[in-house]
């Protein structure tokens, strides 16, 4: 049986705060990856990268997951190479470091709210 998310509608500041949510966790881990892949890069850069996932985010939550993971990954591409000028193969490398950084923070953050929720008390 597969899970799905059906959201509700917010309101503005709960959009607004959904988007800044995820505005910082994918500029962290955009600049994550890219200092991985790239060396020293300035932080602004990933956040800057960080917006075209959050944006994607939100405006498509209602649709299929795997919708929603392929716009991001062709945004996020975009992004990246717009922002740190870099060749196509490279910039596939941060995009998939991108994902498997994001991938495992969000992993990570849903476990210990998990375990959390289990608590006593």
């Amino acid at each position: 049986m597969v899970a799905t998310v059906e959201p509700v509608a917010g309101t503005p500041l709960q959009y607004l705060a959904t988007f800044v949510g995820g505005w910082l966790l994918f500029g962290f881990t955009a600049h994550a990856a890219a200092t991985y892949i790239l060396g020293e890069v300035p932080w602004k850069r990933g956040f800057l990268v960080g917006v075209a996932p959050a944006v994607v985010t939100l405006v498509l939550v209602r649709f299929n997951p795997l919708l929603i993971v392929a716009v991001g990954l062709a945004a996020d591409a975009a992004a990246v190479r717009a922002v740190y000028r870099i060749r196509y193969r490279t910039t596939a490398f941060v995009v998939v470091m991108h994902y498997t950084v994001s991938l495992a923070v969000v992993l990570l953050v849903a476990i210990l709210l998990a375990v959390l929720s289990t608590a006593p008390g």
